[in-house]
């Protein structure tokens, strides 16, 4: 690594600390739809006493929403201690030993990043990663690796039946269920979807002959992060999951949300939808009362983490 370059990463990470460092509580409302009010984070913390999952759904450029994040799993962990797991779109689930190795302080960090193939802001959600590995917590890599959502995409579920045995193992079960109704009127407005954004610029998807099919790239990344959630409620029957996801795959009870319904009707959830707006702090929160069962505003003045 080159001096010139080692001292640019310096300097984004100085500025990133500092920007965290500087959120508070005065950068964020939070909004329970059940209790028609503003809460305070702790009374999330209360109600998820009673949950399995949790769904924080993101913008993933929000310096509040990963502040935010990490509070969460912090006080979760506090209250719950062990029986905590984080849950991650961010990882996919053929990473799954390699995040383990790291986790037990078996690998490097950079051998871990490179080899786990970690978002570009991988920087955004370490301190998560970094606290369930000091305090022993699992997490799940959940999502199914973008090789396979692109061949769905590109030549239907028929291709994915045909991969060897060993292959499906990183992704949901065949057939799975595509996107239907209100959510696949949302994902007929989007013309991809790439690994830092989940709401990309509006086009016309290519879904006629020779087009990639966005409805079925994108359900199998649903199914593949709801299956991720279900399978590992099997086997650890009393813990509780954070889920960290776009909001796109999780707002309106929607997605990942529906697929979860699906693998298990029993679990109890909640859904956090999370994104700055222009109103704050002078919030009509019925404009987003439906986008989950608690909705947070964020600073607007607050930096990103990066420009889209």
């Amino acid at each position: 690594m080159t001096y010139n370059r080692f001292f640019l990463i310096a300097i984004f990470a100085f500025i990133y600390n500092v920007i965290n460092a500087q959120i508070t509580e005065q950068n964020y409302k939070i909004y329970s739809v059940k209790l028609a009010k503003e809460v305070s984070v702790n009374d999330i913390i209360e109600d998820a006493k009673n949950t399995d999952v949790m769904f924080y759904g993101e913008e993933h450029n929000d310096s509040v929403t990963h502040y935010l994040e990490h509070k969460i799993l912090e006080l979760l962990f506090n209250k719950y201690k062990n029986s905590i797991a984080l849950s991650m779109e961010m990882f996919e689930r053929d990473v799954q030993p390699i995040m383990n190795e790291y986790l037990t302080y078996d690998i490097r960090e950079k051998n871990f990043k490179k080899d786990a193939r970690a978002w570009s802001n991988y920087k955004d959600y370490r301190s998560m990663v970094e606290f369930c590995k000091t305090n022993h917590l699992d997490v799940i890599c959940s999502n199914a690796a973008g090789r396979y959502s692109n061949l769905a995409g590109r030549k239907g579920q028929k291709a994915l039946m045909s991969l060897p045995k060993e292959s499906k193992k990183y992704f949901a079960p065949l057939p799975y269920d595509t996107a239907s109704g209100k959510y696949y009127d949302k994902l007929m407005g989007l013309s991809g979807h790439g690994p830092s954004t989940d709401t990309v610029k509006k086009a016309t998807p290519m879904m006629g002959m020779g087009g990639f099919n966005l409805i079925m790239a994108q359900s199998l990344w649903d199914a593949t992060m709801a299956y991720s959630i279900a399978e590992y409620l099997k086997t650890h029957k009393a813990k509780k999951i954070l889920q960290v996801n776009g909001r796109f795959h999780s707002d309106e009870y929607l997605a990942v949300v529906t697929q979860l319904k699906k693998y298990n009707p029993l679990l109890k959830t909640i859904v956090i939808s999370s994104g700055s707006d222009d109103s704050f702090p002078n919030i009509d929160w019925k404009k987003f009362e439906h986008l989950g069962d608690y909705i947070i505003i964020t600073d607007p003045k607050i930096p990103t983490t990066y420009t889209e």
